[in-house]
């Protein structure tokens, strides 16, 4: 009977020991992925801002979507994205979605709901109105025109038909090239984020959307880490 006692204690201390080690690992691991994630989160840039300083971000559901508050912690940075919005819908309130704001910058995301309703020229010539708008009624303002990102339009089981649509990597290069041309002409920064975006194929790199439109979580990481430093000019 002492025999059983003893062995039955035994195996109690055995369960706790084990009980304790898997704690233990769990509190690691959990630590670790906290620790990874705040590297991935962490502002690679020493971003310098002044009271004066306010980042505008005026697109669609690309900009709507952007958890600035967890990428851009600290920075003064305004989401004036509203998804679904085509260039006119900008242009028709740009007081609202800007001006209220007195930026000193504004990064400029919009054209892709455009597609398939106008031609790429129709979609840069607005654009160049919204920047026109801009410059009227804040003129000290600095603009960055982003170029519009590529999409998925391949058979993966990710990728949702119904959200890309007609869209076009062919189409979106198209409009890119003439943004790109735009922005030469009128001194205005491009940011070429479409190369960033693309994977071998031509195509969004799955890794960075969740539908073939949209981005993932490390989409707008990535997107974060090429703005960064634009902020800081």
């Amino acid at each position: 009977m002492r025999k059983m006692k003893k062995l039955y204690i035994y195996r109690k201390d055995i369960y706790f020991i084990i009980i304790l080690i898997l704690l233990l690992i769990n509190i690691i691991f959990t630590s670790s992925k906290k620790h990874e994630q705040e590297l991935l989160m962490k502002n690679p840039y020493d971003i310098k801002v002044t009271e004066y300083d306010n980042f505008v971000f005026l697109g669609d559901s690309i900009t709507d979507w952007y958890a600035f508050d967890e990428f851009y912690d600290n920075i003064p940075v305004v989401n004036s994205g509203v998804a679904g919005n085509k260039t006119t819908d900008i242009l028709d309130n740009i007081e609202n979605r800007v001006g209220v704001y007195n930026p000193t910058k504004v990064f400029l995301l919009i054209g892709t709901n455009d597609i398939g309703e106008r031609t790429p020229k129709e979609i840069v010539n607005n654009i160049g109105k919204i920047v026109n708008k801009i410059r009227k009624i804040r003129p000290k303002t600095k603009i960055y025109i982003e170029s519009l990102l590529p999409v998925n339009n391949s058979d993966d089981s990710k990728v949702n038909k119904e959200t890309v649509r007609e869209r076009t990597n062919k189409e979106i290069e198209e409009i890119n090239k003439l943004l790109k041309e735009y922005c030469d002409k009128n001194k205005i920064t491009y940011i070429n984020t479409y190369d960033e975006f693309v994977s071998e194929d031509n195509q969004m790199d799955l890794k960075y959307t969740t539908d073939g439109l949209h981005l993932s979580n490390l989409g707008y990481l990535h997107l974060t880490k090429i703005l960064l430093p634009y902020l800081n000019e």
